[in-house]
């Protein structure tokens, strides 16, 4: 089942794959509260980047693991997650609106769900780097 939200960011391209892609494995706790990370391989994030996770959404802990599946400056980002036994593909794509303003659109795919995803918690999360990437730089 696939899930997806879109928000404009006052900011360019660059400054948005930054923040949510370069500065991925410190900036998602911060749009997340219910998600820690730990970068596992070294140097800087991109294709082949393993992380290891942890959030708390359904209540018990639940841990897993995220690698890089695509990187793409400025203009995507994208992870197979497994938490558990669950296989998450997620994906950041950053469009350029002009030299000042973006659209992120966040997605989410996970095979083998009957149901809707709610795409409330993924509008927040990309409300939330709104916010955050607005606020800041």
């Amino acid at each position: 089942m696939k899930s997806q939200a879109s928000v404009t960011i006052d900011r360019p391209a660059e400054v948005v794959f930054q923040f949510v892609a370069v500065e991925h494995v410190q900036n998602h706790p911060r749009w997340d509260h219910q998600m820690e990370l730990e970068q596992v391989t070294p140097g800087p994030v991109g294709v082949g980047t393993v992380i290891r996770r942890r959030h708390t959404r359904a209540g018990a802990p639940i841990e897993g693991s995220m690698e890089c599946v695509e990187f793409d400056p400025p203009r995507a980002i994208a992870f197979q997650i497994a938490d558990g036994p669950v296989l998450i593909h997620g994906r950041q794509a950053i469009e350029p609106i002009d030299q000042n303003a973006s659209r992120l659109t966040i997605s989410i795919d996970i095979p083998g769900v009957p149901n809707p995803l709610d795409p409330l918690p993924i509008q927040r999360s990309a409300d939330r780097i709104k916010e955050l990437i607005e606020s800041e730089r």
